[in-house]
């Protein structure tokens, strides 16, 4: 399997995760929350930097948790529209057809 680049509201919307995570971490320090959601350090730092700019369900639900977040507001935040951005899920529906 192939993976397709990101396209760049996927980009955006990891960079968007970044800084909500890093604001919420606050003065807490990374491998604190990374070890208390149960995910390595260097994913945590990957995140918050917006190298991995879709990451796990499952590891972004953990983060949120020991974070005071909730995925509702996860979610609210990294999808603001952007003026001139595509709307939410227009590059997914790009990938796919594109995969066809």
């Amino acid at each position: 399997m192939v993976r397709l680049p990101l396209t760049p509201a996927e980009v955006e919307r990891g960079q968007r995760l970044g800084a909500l995570l890093r604001r919420a971490r606050g003065e807490r320090s990374m491998l604190e929350i990374a070890l208390d959601a149960g995910v390595s350090p260097e994913t945590l730092r990957k995140i918050e930097s917006g190298r991995v700019a879709t990451p796990a369900f499952p590891t972004i639900a953990a983060i949120a948790d020991v974070l005071g977040l909730s995925l509702d507001e996860v979610w609210a935040e990294i999808n603001q529209p952007e003026r001139g951005a595509e709307p939410a899920g227009a590059g997914h529906d790009a990938r796919k057809r594109l995969a066809s």
